[in-house]
């Protein structure tokens, strides 16, 4: 098999892998939704941890992969956790008033917010064309967010719409910080201290307003553990094989899975201005891909001509 046709192999497989990571995770949102009817949303972060924790540790038992957890920069972990329990909080309360659609529409911000992290923190050039790109995207949450507007779910000042910025704000950090240490450390350790500081971290934060979990709800929580382990798997695949320009924008599809599954369960659509503002983040986002794949093509040329 030739070099190209084995990048086309491995970025199909990486396609589907993505496809399913975004299915999970949607699944896993819409089940955050409807719990977060019932409990806090500290308390769902520590749920999140918690029901996840014991499929986690059976994954690194099947891998027989202990020894990966001996050295840890554990600094940058501790940060990590902290930011995950701050993003899930944040997410979970902006999606218990925003459609999930709204909601990623607004969260697709981070892609861009990691570019521009890039630089101060790994100190990536970003060319002045991603600057353009990604002060469009933030037009594109302008008009998702319509400043002024009326409406409860959609207007500049709701805690909702703010609460899903920061949880993007938060995510990128994470996710920097996760370039960082996934220099040194493995996946396995850097899945297992995220659940450990949902779990107690959440846990001690969610302590003085702690609802009593209903057994009615044990359905909801299995699912919330089994499609974010899942998509969790999925998505360590989809980059573990493929190019990321050629598997990232899939992860838009997230918003195809939001509108149906406000349509199904909440009888919801998204307004005339979110469809407007997705449009132009999604645009600007995979603009930054595309045209990050024909800068590495350009340095690939260069190096091996």
């Amino acid at each position: 098999m030739t070099t190209s046709a084995q990048h086309a192999a491995g970025n199909l497989r990486s396609i589907v892998h993505m496809l399913l990571a975004v299915m999970f995770f949607s699944l896993m949102d819409a089940v955050l939704k409807t719990l977060s009817a019932h409990y806090p949303p500290l308390q769902i972060a520590c749920l999140r941890g918690a029901t996840a924790l014991p499929l986690v540790l059976a994954w690194i038992q099947w891998r027989r992969s202990w020894h990966t957890l001996r050295r840890l920069r554990w600094p940058l972990h501790i940060l990590r956790g902290c930011l995950g329990i701050a993003m899930l909080t944040l997410f979970t309360r902006g999606v218990s008033e925003l459609p999930l659609s709204a909601t990623y529409t607004l969260f697709f911000i981070a892609p861009m917010l990691i570019t521009a992290l890039s630089v101060p923190v790994l100190r990536e050039r970003v060319p002045q064309a991603h600057w353009w790109a990604i002060a469009a995207g933030f037009v594109g949450v302008l008009v998702a967010l319509q400043p002024g507007g009326d409406e409860l779910q959609a207007g500049f000042a709701t805690v909702a719409g703010l609460a899903v910025l920061a949880a993007a704000l938060c995510y990128a950090v994470a996710a920097v910080a996760g370039r960082l240490v996934s220099r040194t450390d493995s996946s396995e350790s850097m899945i297992l201290t995220m659940m450990l500081f949902m779990t107690v971290g959440g846990g001690l934060l969610a302590a003085p307003r702690w609802v009593p979990v209903s057994g009615e709800h044990a359905s909801l929580l299995l699912a919330l553990a089994v499609t974010g382990f899942l998509g969790q798997l999925a998505i360590n695949e989809a980059f573990r094989h493929g190019q990321a320009s050629a598997v990232a924008p899939f992860e838009y599809t997230a918003l195809a899975w939001g509108v149906g599954l406000d349509w199904l369960i909440w009888q919801t659509l998204p307004a005339a201005h979110t469809w407007l503002g997705a449009a132009i983040i999604v645009g600007s986002g995979i603009y930054l891909v595309r045209r990050e794949k024909r800068i590495s093509e350009v340095h690939a040329t260069a190096e091996h001509p």
